[in-house]
């Protein structure tokens, strides 16, 4: 996986337009909550908010993406 960290001091929804504008496939937020409760935001460029999920959850479900050469289309 190629990864990236926005580390600005913007607000989420900010980052979040970026990355929609740069069409950054997969978002995954970890804020406060997200580290309390060991999860990951997940958001689809596509599908868009797809809740909270725990981190290993959505790493099996992107490397079976990337097995079965799946392309996300919006």
């Amino acid at each position: 996986f190629r990864v990236s960290v926005d580390s600005r001091s913007e607000k989420i929804g900010a980052k979040i337009r970026s990355a929609q504008v740069e069409k950054v496939p997969y978002m995954l937020v970890v804020g406060p909550k997200e580290v309390e409760q060991n999860t990951v935001a997940l958001r689809s460029r596509t599908e868009g908010d797809q809740g909270s999920l725990r981190l290993e959850t959505v790493i099996d479900a992107l490397r079976l993406e990337v097995r079965e050469k799946r392309i996300p289309t919006p």
